[in-house]
């Protein structure tokens, strides 16, 4: 005869031996683990990996959108009297009449002043960077809205230049001029320049232009 401890023990075993009901249906129960981040995150997550992913396939050459053109070449002509190889800007690509003017000198191997200086090592003369600043801020003040004309505006003088880095073929140098002061009634002009490459500050100072006629 059975006792009520050995009876307890069997029905113990019975229950442990019998598979669950999950396991019952053919399914096997897993724990369930935390959530890493809200979905909302993780929606984040894939659309950024999706945009690095579409920047990866894309051409280096489609990466970079072009300098806008304000003013061409031809029209840079129409206003200075600079020919080569002494006119030193390409492009004006921010103009506002009167106020300041943002203009490019894409510098090239074949500039004329490269050949002796230096033939090892080519950089542009700082001499060159300033002359292209007042070119630009020329450009400011050769306008009909300031009264301005190709025979009597010059450059005058330039005051605290400094260059900062060296600039070499393949740079595009990038100049801002601004107006500072004007006194119409002595025809001086005052600018403060900057000129850059790769948004570094390469050369600036301030820069003085007289009228002729002023």
């Amino acid at each position: 005869m059975e006792t009520a401890a050995a009876v307890s023990v069997s029905r113990s075993a019975c229950r442990t031996a019998l598979p669950s009901p999950a396991a019952r249906q053919g399914r096997v129960a897993f724990p369930r683990r935390p959530l890493s981040a809200a979905p909302s995150q993780r929606l984040v997550a894939r659309r950024a990996a999706a945009d690095d992913n579409a920047e990866e396939e894309l051409p280096i050459e489609k990466r970079f959108a072009a300098f806008p053109t304000v003013m061409d070449i031809n029209q840079i002509r129409e206003i200075l009297p600079h020919r080569f190889p002494f006119l030193l800007v390409d492009r004006v690509i921010e103009y506002k009449a009167g106020e300041y003017a943002v203009a490019i000198k894409n510098v090239t191997i074949n500039d004329n002043f490269f050949p002796g200086h230096f033939p090892e090592r080519p950089i542009m003369p700082g001499v060159l960077m300033v002359e292209a600043m007042a070119q630009v801020g020329g450009i400011v003040m050769l306008q009909p809205e300031v009264g301005g004309s190709q025979d009597n505006f010059f450059f005058a003088g330039v005051d605290k230049v400094r260059f900062r880095k060296p600039v070499i073929a393949g740079d595009t140098l990038v100049m801002r001029m601004t107006l500072t002061k004007y006194q119409k009634r002595f025809g001086l002009a005052k600018m403060e320049g900057k000129a850059y490459v790769g948004g570094d500050v390469v050369c600036e100072g301030e820069f003085l232009l007289i009228s002729a006629t002023g």
